[in-house]
Order: structure tokens, then C-alpha cells, then sequence
């Protein structure tokens, strides 16, 4: 392999959050003030300013057409930011039954879970905490349908469905491929099968503006409107990146409203993760040793596979606060991670001036995807967790040790 290639695949081109946006604190601002508190590295430092700006604009998306956002806790989850959202978002949305009940406990509002399957003794528990449950297929609805309807407090069940369109940024976030395990065909579906159900789901976003969701929209009208006619709610899922500077918003408002007024009776509800934690914080990172095979190598106490995970899965390269493309500066340096992965790469970067040993580096955009996804291989460390409240000090909100590590192999 070229040294001085990072991947022989193709990098994905990943939506960028600016260093500084309105509404959030700059990172140099951030970067000073995690150096002046004396934590250790590495840390995600969340902007609580940040999550300000983005749910404000959430907010007026849910005034302006009545529509309900939701929390997506698959891509950000964190009980110490719950606080500032309940004041801009309807609940939230859960992947299983552990974040169901981090969301009925930590957030309260609206609490809507799917899953590609349930085990009965998950539904045992979720049919208590949950207000809508949404099914991946019609086998799982008939075999807990009973237990939904008779349950001791209202539950609104949905099913998902597969619109066979997507504009996926990368196969392995594309829910509509040939094969795929999630949604409900058209051609599968009867009335017969919708009994007792009171609404659909579809998600086939991925960092996505309101063109994508247009798009798809036909797909689900052309499939599925006789159903939607008898539907009580419709769930247009994740992958919209509303708090982009680059998404249409005054578009997702007309498309919404399009939609109700095609079906008046339907409730909407849109469950982003990532536009809620999109530029709503930073990973901190130090330099422990630089290397030389060809290229410098500086090895960081921050890693792609552990603390990123994304950086390999999708793949991408993450933006570092005064670096520059390979080349473009002065000295040039691959980051790779202290696991024993070879490709435990985060990618190339160049500087004006040449990195120490215990230089912090910060990556931007580091909320989503990372601190809900990041692992102890290795027996690595995980970050801690902090937060700068109003441009003031960092505070620190959780910080882990070897009793985290050790507690999770038996």
C-alpha cells in the first residue's frame, strides 16, 4: 500500500459542521478552557450552546407545522444534555429496550422504540414504559399484538415499511439494498396484517437534506397510500440533517404540510439524531509518541475503532481544529490510534509547526456516533465526558477507569 494512503477505500464525503456556527462556541474557546480546567485526555467536551442553537431550530420546524421531533438516542445519548432538549424536542426514540428506559427515566415526553425484533421478556418490560412500538415485521406484530392491546396503559403500535428507495451516502447505512432485514414490502402487506395497527414508519436517510426526503415520499405514496389513509401517525424516521447551514428548512416545512394536508388525519413525527448533536461537541485528544515509517506517525491516546468508530465504518475523516489537507502545511503526520489495529488509522494531517510529544488535538464535531458507539477493546480507556455550559468552564460529567473495563467481561 502507498504510505502516504490512508485506506484503499473510498472516503465518504461527510457533512462538516464549521469550526464556529452561530449559535455555538468556537473551538479554540473550547480547546482553551478544557487545557485551563487540567483534565486528562482524552474527553468529549459537549457545547451546551450548541445543543441551544440546533433545538431552537427543531422547534420552530414543530411550531410551524405541528409535527413531532424525537430524539434519536442511537446517535447521541447523554442524561446531563437531556434537560436543555426536553424544553425544544416531543421525547425521544429508542433502538431496544435499554434506551427505552433511559428515555422514561432521564427524559420523559413522548417514548417511541423499534427493533428489528423484540424478545418476549423485552416486551414485558417495554409495554410499561413505551407510548408508541413500532414493528419490523407483520410476524412480530401478530406474535406480541395481544399483549400490546391489552395492556395496562395506551400503546400506539406501527409497523415499518420498506419503500425500496433510499439515497444512502454508503452501502452499509442503506435499510432498502436487496436483502435488507428492515421494513415491511408493499406486496407483503395486506389489511388483514394492519389490524390493530395505528401507524408507519419508514427511515431511509443518512445525513440527508429535505430533497432526499421529497424524493423518497414518493416512493411511500405510490406504496403504501391506501394504507396511510387508515393510519392514525406517520414516522418519517432518521438521517435528516436539519441543523445543517445547508439544509432546506422552510422545504421540510412545505413537504410536511403537503403530507398532512394529503392526510389530514396523520400526526408526523421525525426522529434525527445527528441534527440534534451535529457541531454539539469535540473529542480532545494528546500525542503520546511520533514515529517515522515514511511518513511521521503520531500515535494519539484518542482511536478511530474505539472512541470514532465511524471514522472506519463509514468511512471519513474527521476535521482537526488548525490542521490542513496532507501537504498543504508544512509538516504532515498520520494519526493513528494505541490499539493494536493496523488500521486503527484516523487519518492524515498537516500543520505549520511540528507536533510534541503532549500536544492536544481536537476533532471536531464529535457528539453523535461516538460516545454511544465507542468500546473498551484493548482495554483502552473511554473518553470522559464534559460539558461547557454557557462559554464558561468545562465541567466534568463522567469520567471512566478500569472498574468500567473490568465490569463488562464478567
Amino acid at each position: 500500500m502507498n504510505p502516504n494512503s490512508v485506506s484503499s477505500r473510498p472516503l465518504v464525503a461527510k457533512t462538516s459542521i464549521p469550526s464556529y456556527r452561530q449559535g455555538a462556541t468556537p473551538i479554540p474557546q473550547i480547546a482553551s478552557a478544557f487545557l485551563e480546567s487540567g483534565l486528562e485526555t482524552p474527553s468529549y467536551v459537549l457545547d451546551q450552546r450548541a445543543f441551544h442553537h440546533n433545538g431552537s431550530i427543531l422547534k420552530h420546524v414543530q411550531d410551524e407545522t405541528g409535527a413531532k421531533i424525537l430524539l434519536a438516542q442511537k446517535a447521541f445519548s447523554c442524561p446531563a444534555i437531556y434537560p436543555i432538549l426536553r424544553n425544544f424536542l416531543a421525547g425521544t426514540t429508542a433502538s431496544g429496550l435499554y434506551e427505552a428506559r433511559l428515555a422514561a427515566e432521564e427524559f420523559g415526553g413522548d417514548v417511541h422504540v423499534f427493533s428489528p425484533a423484540y424478545k418476549p421478556a423485552e416486551m414485558d418490560e417495554l409495554v410499561k414504559i413505551a407510548d408508541h412500538i413500532v414493528f419490523n415485521s407483520v410476524a412480530q406484530w401478530h406474535r406480541y399484538r395481544e399483549q400490546v392491546l391489552c395492556a395496562d396503559r395506551p400503546i400506539s403500535a406501527g409497523l415499518r415499511i420498506n419503500p425500496e428507495y433510499a439515497e444512502a451516502c454508503a452501502e452499509i447505512y442503506n435499510p432498502c439494498a436487496s436483502g435488507s432485514r428492515f421494513g415491511v414490502l408493499a406486496e407483503h402487506l395486506t389489511a388483514d396484517d394492519l389490524k390493530g395497527i395505528e401507524g408507519l414508519h419508514f427511515h431511509t436517510l443518512c445525513e440527508q437534506g429535505s430533497d432526499a426526503l421529497e424524493r423518497t415520499l414518493e416512493h411511500v405514496v405510490a406504496k403504501f397510500d391506501k394504507y396511510l389513509k387508515q393510519m392514525k401517525w406517520l414516522n418519517m424516521g432518521g438521517g435528516h440533517l436539519i441543523t445543517s447551514d445547508h439544509y432546506d428548512v422552510p422545504r421540510l416545512i412545505r413537504i410536511i404540510r403537503e403530507i398532512q394536508a394529503r392526510y389530514p388525519q396523520l400526526e408526523i413525527f421525525l426522529e434525527p439524531g445527528e441534527a440534534i448533536s451535529s457541531g454539539g461537541g469535540v473529542l480532545i485528544g494528546s500525542v503520546i509518541d511520533i514515529v517515522k515509517n515514511g511518513i511521521d506517525v503520531a500515535v494519539l491516546d484518542v482511536s478511530a475503532t474505539t472512541h470514532m468508530p465511524d471514522v472506519l465504518e463509514m468511512p471519513y475523516r474527521p476535521d482537526v481544529e488548525g490542521s490542513g489537507q496532507p501537504g498543504e502545511k508544512k509538516y504532515t503526520y498520520r494519526f493513528g490510534g494505541p490499539t493494536c489495529l493496523s488500521g486503527d488509522v484516523i487519518g492524515d494531517y498537516s500543520f505549520d509547526e511540528p507536533l510534541k510529544i503532549g500536544d492536544q488535538l481536537v476533532f471536531h464535531d464529535m457528539a453523535h456516533y461516538t460516545m454511544v458507539k465507542n468500546s473498551t477493546f484493548n482495554g483502552v480507556p473511554l473518553p470522559s465526558i464534559t460539558i461547557m455550559r454557557d462559554g464558561g468552564p468545562v465541567e466534568l460529567v463522567a469520567e471512566f477507569g478500569y472498574d468500567n473495563f473490568r465490569s463488562r467481561l464478567g
